[in-house]
């Protein structure tokens, strides 16, 4: 019986008697249990990302204080625990403004910050209109000249 005996190869090679195994998501067959921590520990993890919303807001305030001539340049970071939207004077430095998003701080102290060079927070709150009002002085002293 050579046709059972190259079944039962195949069935050493792929692990299984399931022919179409292989073309199913992680080759497993409808079979097999697999738990759900080894699923979780494959999985990337999901990284915290500024909305088109949030993008809109932050992206005003920055063009009018490029058209004042305070910033230059910016840098977007999505973090596994936060978003940074960071504001230059000049590329080579350090940035002068970080505006973070951090979920993890919604319930508590807002997920919204505004963070100078030295790292001092210098307004938090739940909504990112509310704390981008801290550069509205900047703006207007800017739009006088």
């Amino acid at each position: 019986m050579p046709g059972r005996r190259q079944h039962q190869r195949r069935r050493a090679i792929t692990g299984s008697d399931d022919e179409n195994a292989q073309h199913r998501p992680g080759g497993a067959s409808s079979g097999n249990v697999i738990a759900l921590g080894q699923v979780r520990r494959q999985a990337p993890p999901v990284e915290v990302r500024f909305d088109r919303r949030e993008l809109d807001q932050i992206l005003r305030v920055y063009s009018f204080m490029v058209a004042g001539g305070e910033w230059r340049d910016y840098g977007i970071s999505h973090l596994k625990d936060r978003a940074v939207f960071s504001v230059f004077r000049r590329t080579s430095e350090m940035p002068l403004y970080r505006i973070e998003k951090t979920p993890k701080l919604a319930r508590k102290q807002g997920a919204y910050a505004v963070i100078n060079a030295s790292g001092v927070v210098l307004k938090r709150g739940h909504e990112l209109a509310q704390v981008l009002r801290m550069f509205d002085r900047q703006i207007r002293l800017v739009q006088l000249n």
